[in-house]
Parts: C-alpha cells; sequence; structure tokens
C-alpha cells in the first residue's frame, strides 16, 4: 500500500536535492509506551533547517532538526538517536509521557 504522505516528503526532498540542498532523512525506527507516531514515520530536514513531515512532537521534532544540523555541519552521513523519559531533558524535549522513541537520521543524495 502506498503512502501518500511519504510520497509528498520524499518528492520535497527530490526538490530539495535538485536545488542543490543537503537533504536528511529522519525515519522513526523504534517506540515504546506512548508515542505520537508509529514505526516508520518519516521528516525531511535541509541544510537551511528547513523540514517536512512527522516524526513525533513539537519539542521532538526541534531536536531532531538540529540534530540534523549539526550532523551535516560534522559532515556525517548518518546518526541514531534516542529520547528517553528517563533522560534528564524529558519534560524539556515532550516525553514527560512515558514513551521513547529512536529515530535513524541519514543524508541522502
Amino acid at each position: 500500500m502506498k503512502n501518500s504522505f511519504d510520497e509528498k516528503i520524499l518528492e520535497e526532498a527530490q526538490d530539495w536535492l535538485s536545488a542543490k540542498r543537503n537533504v536528511i532523512l529522519a525515519t522513526v525506527t523504534q517506540t515504546w509506551g506512548s508515542s505520537p507516531r508509529p514505526v516508520g514515520s518519516r521528516m525531511i530536514i535541509n541544510d537551511k533547517g528547513d523540514f517536512s513531515g512527522s516524526v513525533s512532537g513539537g519539542c521532538v521534532e526541534t531536536a531532531v532538526v538540529r540534530e540534523c544540523l549539526g550532523l551535516l555541519k560534522d559532515k556525517k552521513t548518518h546518526k541514531k538517536i534516542e529520547f528517553k523519559v528517563s533522560n534528564e531533558s524529558a519534560w524539556e524535549i515532550g516525553l514527560a509521557c512515558g514513551g521513547e522513541i529512536a529515530i535513524f537520521l541519514e543524508q541522502i543524495n
């Protein structure tokens, strides 16, 4: 089954790549407990900080954008990031509801 939402963000990623932007694809790879988006949810982020799609809620997505920009700055191609309720910053990034999420970041060409 095709997911039109994923197709839309991948088309947008292609547009950014055609415009010579660096693009990171963020994909939810694992969740536990309360999570606003399921495994497989995607978000794209470009080197200007523009993004499309969704991997969680607002605070987590802000942290994902920040991680993606750092990945590009450090000239790395991929990274796995995790947000857990046990983190001291759980309240700050929006996981105080008891959920955990793992997201894989990968630069696409």
